[in-house]
């Protein structure tokens, strides 16, 4: 039985529509890399025996070795360099997520891989020139990868059948799980035998290469694909025949404002990136703080659990949509079932973390448990928009990331402050905090999450009747 199921898999994991999927994976691999680099690189960029030098641009003394200039940046300054990735973010997302049904796709998303590519290359020759100009790179270079991060939403809209959505939505988004690994993993060595430069020209060119690979693979419907086959095209079409329409009609503000199972995913998503934010930043810093390994050994470390939370990722598509195809459960059972994994389970672990931290093995075990389970939101309350209002889910995206984003920067802040005033029971008070956070709201969407398509986000003629 398992090799027939097998060999009937097979023909859609080689279909285009996965091979899609697999791409957007890259891509989301790839614009990670390149937003999460600068968190390392910095290291080797500031001259650290004078950390609050007063020129911008490198002297001639500190240039040891030209592939790695060195520049006398104080600690405030470095920070506005960090920070300035998410400045333009809050306000970019929504105008996109609107526009995102407006334009086209590809036009869209590639222009944002190559503009964010072209920036990456910058980054060098601005760091050079001084710190203003490589915080403007870093500005436009946020917008344009949000711009990538919200408009891979809408491709879904015509690429994915309904029984299929959490496994392409889960292989997608996985690839910023893999990617913040990758960072973390061999940045360092290519700091060391390359120079830092060279870390942004490798992401930089590979992007642009990305890039045109896409304008040359993508079609925005898969009806005008040259090289997808008949029956696939004839599968997606008539699967997505109640689902979507190419009508255009006027957003229903006022209705999606007053709509509790929206609210419910907005929330969902403060839990989900208030937790993921405040643990990508800070892990670092809880391992150098409790376990007091070297600089290498504290990489490796901090990337291991985003390692499991891409299995987990990729792992909980396919499950989800096995309940689905089986019809085990119905997809608001699904959906609940995957945001309480996501959310509970995290939530838990971390709790434990300050109590168990005397042990490595016991340590590093949370740490993982505390990171890995938040990927099944990818098939929880991340997806949900999808389902309660398919023709408006671009817009929903970036509505809802609006507020995890808020709730990031403010939760994030917040653990920098607890941490500078109550060191000895400072992570207990991050981490139960967090833990709060996520189960208030996980009831909240138990309560009021749906998966039907609202009435707000039907056709006009359906709704006259």
């Amino acid at each position: 039985f398992s090799t027939r199921a097998f060999f009937f898999l097979l023909p859609d994991f080689c279909s285009f529509r996965y091979g899609l999927a697999l791409f957007l994976h890259c891509c989301n691999v790839l614009i990670t890399a390149q937003r999460t680099c600068l968190n390392l690189t910095i290291v080797a960029m500031v001259n650290s025996t004078d950390p609050h030098g007063l020129t911008n641009a490198s002297t001639e003394n500190l240039q040891d070795n030209t592939k790695n200039p060195v520049y006398n940046w104080s600690p405030n300054i470095q920070g506005m360099i960090l920070s300035s990735i998410f400045y333009g973010v809050v306000f970019i997302q929504i105008p996109v997520g609107y526009l995102s049904i407006i334009y086209t796709v590809k036009k869209t998303i590639g222009c944002a891989l190559f503009l964010s590519s072209l920036l990456s290359l910058l980054i060098p020759p601005a760091a050079e020139v001084g710190e203003a100009y490589i915080i403007a790179c870093r500005v436009v270079q946020g917008m344009a990868q949000e711009i990538v991060m919200i408009a891979q939403c809408q491709v879904w809209v015509k690429w994915a059948p309904p029984l299929e959505q959490g496994q392409l939505n889960s292989i997608c988004q996985s690839g910023f799980l893999l990617g913040i690994f990758i960072v973390l993993l061999v940045t360092g060595v290519i700091c060391e035998s390359l120079g830092w430069p060279m870390v942004f020209y490798i992401l930089g060119a590979s992007g642009c290469a990305l890039c045109l690979l896409w304008f040359v693979l993508f079609y925005d419907d898969p009806m005008d694909h040259p090289c997808i086959s008949i029956s696939e095209k004839e599968y997606i079409t008539s699967s997505l025949q109640q689902q979507v329409s190419s009508s255009r009609q006027p957003l229903p503000i006022k209705a999606m404002l007053k709509s509790l199972p929206l609210w419910a995913i907005s929330f969902s998503m403060i839990a989900y990136y208030c937790a993921s934010s405040t643990m990508l930043f800070y892990t670092p810093t809880f391992i150098n703080s409790v376990l007091h390994v070297t600089i290498r050994e504290n990489g490796l470390l901090s990337a291991l659990p985003y390692l499991f939370a891409w299995i987990f990722g990729i792992l909980s598509g396919q499950i989800s949509d096995f309940f689905l195809t089986r019809n085990i459960f119905s997809i608001i059972t699904v959906r609940k079932l995957f945001t309480t994994l996501g959310l509970l389970l995290p939530a838990t672990f971390k709790t434990c973390l300050p109590y168990l931290t005397y042990n490595f093995h016991s340590a590093l075990i949370l740490l993982i448990l505390s990171v890995a389970p938040g990927s099944f939101n990818f098939v929880g309350s991340l997806i949900n928009a999808l389902d309660i209002a398919p023709r408006y889910y671009g817009f929903l995206r970036a509505v809802t990331s609006s507020f995890g984003v808020i709730g990031s920067l403010a939760a994030t802040t917040l653990t920098g402050l607890i941490l500078s005033q109550d060191p000895e029971y400072a992570w207990f008070k991050v981490f139960f905090s967090l833990a709060a956070t996520e189960v208030i709201i996980l009831i909240f969407y138990l309560i009021f999450a749906k998966a039907e398509i609202q009435d707000w986000a039907k056709e006009i003629q359906e709704t006259r009747f």
